[in-house]
Order: structure tokens, then C-alpha cells, then sequence
């Protein structure tokens, strides 16, 4: 039987909330990442893509009352259709991936990452996924559930960029005249 499960080539990490869970829109906590996928590195594409039709099988038998669904919803996305406006998602694929209990995080050397700020969104590294077929009131699909985390390499921070305290309130050009 094909395996569900992926390990990805060098990708790079977006959305990184894999440390604390989150709910968003009002549902439940998860842990959660959004993977960029080049769109060269083939390996990687031709796995997921093995993994999608095998969660797809499985979702004909014990989801969708023996048939494929016609409006499948499915998880790998292309960036440059669907976030134009983004410069880091030109030429990647994309898929979000969360899972209900913490994942495992470790460096390159398979030590384990326990600072938040270590992984980060525009870090790369691997991740180890999972898909599965849902039917969840009314919208059917592929899922995408976090296994694990390794970070590779770092990256230039993804989202707006952000000033340090220490630049903000470096100058000497403020002083305080009130006593409190």
C-alpha cells in the first residue's frame, strides 16, 4: 500500500506557528506552517502528488460513500496564481499544513529547537506531512497534517519587517522635562 505520508525536499517555512496553538476565526487550536514548495524541485512535487491520489482512495472508501467528489477541494496550491501579490510565493507551490499536537522540531544535526524565535517564517528546512481525505459539513478534500519540523538554514524574515527597539529608541534627540 502507498503511504499517505511525505517528507519534503528544502522548502521554506511561512505562517510558522508551531509552537503554541492557535485558534483562528473563531475554531479550534492547532499547530500549524505553510510550506513553500519550489516549483523545480520535482522529487518533492511527484511525492505529495503519489500521497494525494493514495489519501484520495482512501477518502473514495471511507468518506465519500464510494465516489469521487466533483468539487474535491484540494491542498497544493500555485503561488503565482494564488498570491500574486507575494514576491517569496513567485514560482512555489504552497499548502498549509496543522495538526492538533505539537510537532516535533529539530535543527539540521537533530537537536531539538525548543526557542520560538529559532524558526521562523522565511527559514528553511523539511517537514514531514501527512494527507488525508475530510468531509466536513459539506466541503470535501485532502488535508494536510503536520508531522515534524527540521529547520536547514535561515532565511530573510517573510511579513513586515519589523524596526528593533534599540533603533527605535536609540537617539538621544528625546527628553523627559515632567516629573511623575
Amino acid at each position: 500500500m502507498a503511504s499517505t505520508k511525505v517528507i519534503t525536499g528544502k522548502v521554506r517555512f511561512s505562517y510558522v506557528n508551531i509552537f503554541k496553538a492557535r485558534g483562528f476565526n473563531g475554531g479550534d487550536e492547532k499547530y500549524s506552517i505553510c510550506l513553500l514548495i519550489p516549483k523545480d524541485d520535482q522529487a518533492t512535487l511527484d511525492k505529495i502528488e503519489k500521497a494525494v491520489q493514495e489519501a484520495i482512495k482512501e477518502g473514495i472508501s471511507s468518506k465519500w460513500n464510494g465516489k469521487k467528489p466533483a468539487n474535491l477541494k484540494l491542498p497544493l496550491r500555485d503561488g503565482d496564481e494564488d498570491r500574486p501579490e507575494a514576491p517569496e510565493y513567485a514560482g512555489m507551490y504552497f499548502l498549509n499544513a496543522n495538526s492538533n499536537q505539537k510537532p516535533g522540531i529539530v535543527d539540521k544535526d537533530l537537536v531539538e529547537i525548543i526557542d520560538p524565535d529559532e524558526v521562523y517564517s522565511g527559514c528553511y528546512g523539511r517537514a514531514s506531512i501527512n494527507f488525508y481525505a475530510f468531509n466536513t459539513n459539506g466541503n470535501r478534500g485532502i488535508g494536510v497534517g503536520l508531522n515534524n519540523i527540521q529547520k536547514l538554514s535561515e532565511g530573510d524574515h517573510l511579513g513586515a519587517s519589523r524596526a528593533s527597539a534599540e533603533s527605535d529608541f536609540g537617539g538621544d534627540d528625546f527628553t523627559d522635562e515632567e516629573d511623575f
